[in-house]
């Protein structure tokens, strides 16, 4: 009988952030294939314990373990092993232990990791089909780092590990039966940068992700949130992620003043958890509110004149922008932010990169209520048509040789 061990670097409950939201539904697609093994981090005891209460009666087996390695720490010892720190920051010799007696007792038959980090639990020899989610190239996104950031020692920190993960990746790409990214434009991004021959069996594929149109559904009854008058644009991610930072800051700072020389009362709310004091402090700005960590991100979308992911650097497709489109409401992107998405810039959301640029299409929004509503329904039609996630995920029975 199958069995499947699923390895994941942050325990997949509850489904509130991107990379947790792609893991808990592959999740719910693999148990509907056979029995599920799972062996995760997590970043502290209480994320652990929310997973353990919700995900062991759903496992064959379960176990999670909290990282405890610094940023710092993790370094020196990367730098001495000349090993990833992305690797160190997610080795905890507790659960390899644990992965190496589950496997060692002969009932697992296929092995699903997700995230490249978790590749290292995998072991040398192994005989069933092995399935390798990388979800994005990570080794492009440090590169992206490296360029962008000219200061010392951040610079060579980006670098070396851009060029050590992708060395990582090509290998453990070679190792798996098949390799999975979030979009297409991932997966050719990884097949250019680590060569033809990167794949054991040259099964290199995109497996997208989806969205619950029935949970993210404008039509149910949210409790309202205040927010004050005027138009209101919001954004939406964890908030002591760089990418959300900047992309935050650049809107507060440069791009909501202009918006305000023509809606005065214009506000903009960033919605999400763990702001760091940089994103904080961004609400002395005129407009600016900061929320925090929400019960539930619907209402503030449902209370949205426009979504804006004014992301400068983004990976893979953007659950926030499925999340916002799928809730109907008229979505302002960057060109990195929206790409991945099957989605028709000016029919289903805006697409903009300047300052001027953004400005205008949330002005715009703004100034047309009526084409702003079209345009969010067009999106939630759109949704519904193309991300559904059963399909997203319907390839990975064929990937594993199991059947639903």
């Amino acid at each position: 009988m199958a069995e499947i061990l699923f390895l994941v670097h942050r325990a997949p409950w509850p489904p509130d952030r991107g990379d947790r939201i792609r893991s808990w539904h592959m999740f719910e697609a693999l148990a509907k294939l056979a029995p599920v093994h799972v062996a995760a981090l997590a970043d502290n005891d209480a994320d652990a314990a929310l997973a353990r209460d919700k995900m062991a009666p759903l496992c064959k087996s379960l176990a999670i373990e909290v990282r405890n390695v610094s940023r710092p720490l993790a370094l020196a010892q990367a730098v001495l092993n000349r090993e990833p720190v992305s690797n160190r920051l997610f080795r905890n010799a507790a659960l390899a232990r644990h992965v190496d007696a589950l496997i060692g007792q002969g009932s697992v038959t296929h092995i699903v990791a997700f995230s490249g980090q978790m590749a290292q639990y995998l072991p040398a020899r192994f005989d069933g089909p092995v399935l390798m989610d990388f979800v994005d190239v990570d080794s492009a996104k440090f590169a992206t780092y490296a360029e962008q950031d000219g200061r010392q020692p951040l610079h060579w920190v980006h670098a070396r590990e851009a060029r050590l993960l992708g060395v990582w990746e090509a290998e453990v790409a070679r190792r798996a039966d098949a390799s999975l990214f979030v979009s297409e434009a991932e997966a050719a991004l990884f097949r250019s940068r680590s060569g033809p021959g990167s794949g054991k069996t040259g099964k290199i594929c995109a497996v997208e992700n989806g969205i619950d149109t029935d949970r993210f559904d404008p039509d149910l009854a949210l409790d309202p949130v205040r927010t004050g008058e005027g138009p209101l644009a919001v954004f939406t991610g964890q908030m002591d992620y760089r990418p959300n930072i900047d992309a935050v800051r650049w809107f507060a700072a440069d791009i909501l003043p202009l918006i305000r020389r023509r809606h005065p009362q214009a506000r903009f709310a960033i919605v999400g958890r763990a702001p760091t004091d940089e994103v904080r402090a961004l609400e002395s700005l005129p407009g600016v509110m900061v929320t925090g960590e929400v019960p539930d991100v619907r209402p503030w979308l449902a209370a949205a004149d426009a979504v804006v992911a004014p992301l400068l650097l983004a990976r893979g497709i953007q659950n926030k922008l499925l999340e916002a489109m799928a809730m109907a409401r008229p979505v302002v992107a960057s060109a990195a932010a929206a790409t991945g998405i099957d989605a028709v810039p000016g029919e289903h959301l805006r697409v903009a990169d300047s300052v001027e640029e953004m400005a205008d299409a949330v002005r715009a929004l703004f100034d047309d209520p009526a084409g702003a509503a079209a345009m969010g329904q067009a999106a939630r039609a759109r949704m519904i048509a193309r991300y559904g996630w059963d399909a997203r995920l319907a390839p990975l029975g064929d990937l594993l040789g199991l059947s639903a």
